[in-house]
């Protein structure tokens, strides 16, 4: 049986440069970047679940680059 994890919800102040930077950033990093700074495949594959939430939240907000 799996144990239910919680969800942490996620408030932050950002001006319209650093969102778009960040949405930016968001967009542009690899697998290579994640797993580079993750300690091993399962932290990286979090890493990128987080991120991709990160990014589908900014698009929400109308941060999403092409």
């Amino acid at each position: 049986m799996t144990a239910m994890k919680t969800k942490a919800t996620i408030t932050v102040e950002l001006n319209e440069d650093q969102a778009q930077a960040l949405a930016q950033f968001i967009k542009r990093y690899t697998w290579t970047d994640v797993r580079q700074n993750a300690v091993n495949d399962e932290e990286a594959y979090l890493m990128r679940e987080a991120f991709d939430a990160l990014q589908y939240a900014m698009a929400d907000a109308g941060y999403a680059p092409r």
